[in-house]
């Protein structure tokens, strides 16, 4: 094993994250409406201009007002509200300026007969895993403080937004045999100047720092902290860098400690392999854990086919490994209905990702 190891997060109001859940939140009003909705949509979002495209094929219908809508009020529940907007100004996304460009159009016919037979809606292979510690949610350690210190940074930033801190941020943590080293933030910050916690005086830094402490219960003298790597950082979100769903996956899923199977989970619906056998893989993976240290469980679907063409589990344990391999015998609806995935949850689970993946 590594004597160090490292993995970062991003939250909610990262421009890619951004587009996830933009996605995911139009995906759940269509569900709200007709749950056998089929929907792959994308988004880019760069500055002010939103580009969705994909297709949909649902007993529903938005019009592309209402399409503009759904937009912005995802980005106000990430927290790119009108106030937040005054309070930025061009230095971040400015919600009144946004311009939507709506390029979806229906899912294929081939796809359409696939999917109606009860096949899965696309084909790949995908990954679950699970580590042997519940307290981390059978994550990576590294990878559980890094989500947990994100949130809460980002929380902050959003509910206080008279302190000055930018919603688009990125942690990093590293540990060394299993103990916190470094940890890395990037937080935007709208000034240099002191803002007020706890009465008293102290600089955004120092702010950072309390939260550091707090949130991973550390020794600050203990650990090495780089806050703001390049010195400053103010224009942020989509105004500094081009979003794109599906950028994030190895935040989405385990880091850089397991491979990354199929596509993003957060640009489909349940009937996408993408989403609905990655999930179900994180679920056995955490079933056939048992006593081991960790655990792979690896799938791989045909599209339009219900039976997999493989599916094996993997474990670890003191180094040794064991592959076995086991019959998947659900069809592409019981997997649907078991995760419960016809329901308008999608948006919900793009938030839990960036907070400790549960699903």
């Amino acid at each position: 094993m590594l004597s160090k190891r490292t993995a970062e997060a991003v939250s909610l109001g990262h421009p890619d994250k951004s587009a996830d859940f933009i996605s995911s939140y139009i995906l759940d009003r269509f569900l709200q409406k007709d749950p056998n909705t089929r929907y792959a949509v994308e988004v880019m979002i760069k500055g002010n201009d939103v580009i969705i495209g994909g297709e949909v094929s649902s007993k529903v219908s938005f019009s592309k007002t209402e399409i503009e809508g759904f937009v912005k009020e995802a980005l106000r529940i990430i927290g790119y509200s009108e106030e937040y907007s005054k309070l930025w100004g061009k230095d971040a996304i400015e919600i009144e300026k946004l311009k939507v460009t709506n390029l979806i159009s229906a899912q294929s016919p081939e796809i359409s007969t696939g999917v109606t037979n009860d096949g899965w809606g696309d084909q790949g292979v995908f990954v679950g895993y699970a580590t042997n510690d519940s307290s981390y949610n059978y994550l990576a350690k590294e990878q559980y403080y890094a989500k947990k210190l994100n949130f809460e940074i980002y929380t902050t930033a959003k509910n206080h937004i008279a302190l000055g801190f930018g919603l688009d941020i990125k942690t990093q943590i590293t540990t060394a045999h299993g103990k916190i080293d470094t940890v890395i933030v990037a937080v935007p910050t709208i000034d240099d100047k002191a803002s007020l916690m706890k009465g008293k005086a102290c600089t955004y830094e120092d702010y950072i720092k309390n939260i550091i402490a707090t949130t991973l219960d550390v020794n600050l003298d203990e650990i090495n902290i780089i806050i703001n790597g390049t010195g400053e950082y103010k224009m942020h979100s989509a105004v500094a860098d081009c979003g794109i769903t599906g950028r994030k996956l190895a935040c989405d899923f385990y880091s850089v400690f397991c491979p990354i199977g199929g596509g993003s989970p957060w640009t489909k619906d349940a009937t996408k392999a993408d989403v609905s056998l990655n999930i179900y893989a994180r679920k056995l993976a955490i079933e056939h854990l048992k006593d081991n240290d960790e655990c792979f469980v690896y799938l791989s679907s045909c599209i339009g086919r219900s039976s997999l063409p493989s599916s094996y589990i993997k474990t670890v344990k003191d180094g040794h490994e064991e592959c076995k391999e086991f019959d998947f015998t659900l069809a592409p609806h019981e997997v649907i209905e078991k995760l419960s995935l016809r329901e308008p949850r999608f948006a919900s689970m793009c938030i839990n990702s960036t907070r400790a993946f549960i699903y």
